[in-house]
């Protein structure tokens, strides 16, 4: 994140750079020549001097005329890249939400699983306990009695591996704004709360609106750019000169004056060399469209695919809901006819396994569901 705002200011001082070069440039020269006198000492022996003692005190303004467009072509790179940042910056912004919300959703995934496991070994703990005092009662045999134990153990280890689920998840989360990542954080639970919806497949293709293919359009308009640029080397080029101050062989006021000068600058001969450079941005450029193309059919692709999951993992959170249900009242009736003598102790063991699978299918549901609607919205374009 802090790399892509960086780049988006990097682009923006490129567009000033750009906008200045429209701007006439202006500095201040001085200097002192000395050149070896002929034979009468009054006459420099170096022709293109004005003098055997020249001074030299100028302020010059040059102002570029972009007659070949060269100026122009930079401007609009400039401004692409400064868009294509602006873009980067977005989608690196995105992504970043979309992996703090998925490390969200993990981290309260993991500690309800963590939740039905330690409930699982309480109920598992109790009918243990039941199960021993019917047998030392003798109401019981010593195999229920083992089967019980067996489960316990099996719930402890099962405890230890979700308790140590839901600590790194904790860690992975709070990893994304602090160093203290093992104080546990205070979140709020939304697996309970009723989970929207769905929603439907657009009229419209919202993918079409996806930042990625405006970053790809905005490549394009820089590459582009640097082929007018490349073919404004083949066309002349004018600059205006403006100078005042003293150039005179002593330093007297009486001999500060002004001339102006205009430049043209005709390329004859480059052997193509901006020719070529140009076809190759068109090239680059071409290349991008292309991509382009591919990214459209991969993001359809994925908006569709986000719309399936979406439904599908809805329409599964229905089912893992009547299957709680149906585990919950599976597991009375079965303690009930133990109880009574009717049912055997691996019935209510298989009850217990039942209902912890049937928890963790449904919290396992809601938190993928509310991932695939994380993705939904990054597949619209939102």
């Amino acid at each position: 994140m802090t790399a892509a705002r960086r780049q988006t200011e990097i682009a923006s001082l490129g567009v000033e750079q750009a906008r200045a070069a429209f701007l006439p440039q202006a500095h201040v020269s001085a200097g002192f020549t000395y050149n070896s006198p002929a034979d009468n000492s009054t006459l420099p022996s170096f022709i293109a001097l004005n003098g055997i003692r020249e001074y030299l005190g100028l302020v010059s303004a040059v102002q570029e005329l972009d007659t070949s467009g060269r100026l122009r072509a930079g401007r609009d790179r400039a401004r692409a890249d400064q868009q294509a940042a602006q873009l980067g910056l977005g989608i690196a912004e995105r992504d970043l939400r979309r992996l703090v919300a998925g490390s969200y959703y993990r981290v309260l995934l993991a500690r309800r699983l963590a939740q039905v496991a330690r409930d699982a070994l309480a109920e598992s703990q109790a009918f243990e306990t039941r199960t021993r005092h019917l047998f030392e009662k003798g109401e019981a045999a010593r195999a229920d009695v083992v089967k019980a134990e067996a489960q316990t153990a099996f719930l402890v280890q099962s405890v230890t591996a979700a308790d140590l689920d839901a600590e790194l998840a904790n860690h992975e989360l709070a990893s994304f704004w602090t160093l203290d990542v093992a104080a546990p954080l205070d979140l709020k639970d939304v697996l309970d709360d009723p989970p929207g919806e769905p929603p439907g497949p657009a009229p419209d293709q919202p993918f079409l609106g996806r930042p990625e293919l405006a970053l790809l359009d905005a490549q394009r308009q820089g590459f582009l750019a640097e082929s007018d640029r490349a073919r404004a080397e083949r066309r002349p080029q004018t600059s205006l000169t403006f100078q005042y101050g003293l150039d005179a062989q002593r330093v007297s006021s009486s001999d500060l004056g002004y001339a102006a000068f205009v430049g043209l600058q005709i390329p004859l001969l480059d052997w193509s060399r901006a020719k070529k450079a140009a076809r190759q941005f068109e090239l680059e450029a071409d290349q991008v469209e292309t991509n382009k193309r591919l990214a459209e059919r991969s993001f359809s692709r994925e908006y569709q695919d986000a719309l399936s999951r979406t439904r599908l993992l809805y329409e599964q959170i229905t089912s893992t809901r009547a299957q709680v249900q149906l585990s919950d009242d599976n597991l009375r009736l079965s303690r009930l006819r133990y109880d009574g003598g009717e049912g055997s102790a691996l019935d209510v063991v298989a009850g217990q396994t039942q209902l912890a699978q049937a928890r963790s299918n449904l919290y396992t549901a809601i938190a993928r569901y509310l991932e695939s609607r994380a993705d939904l919205e990054i597949a619209s374009g939102r």
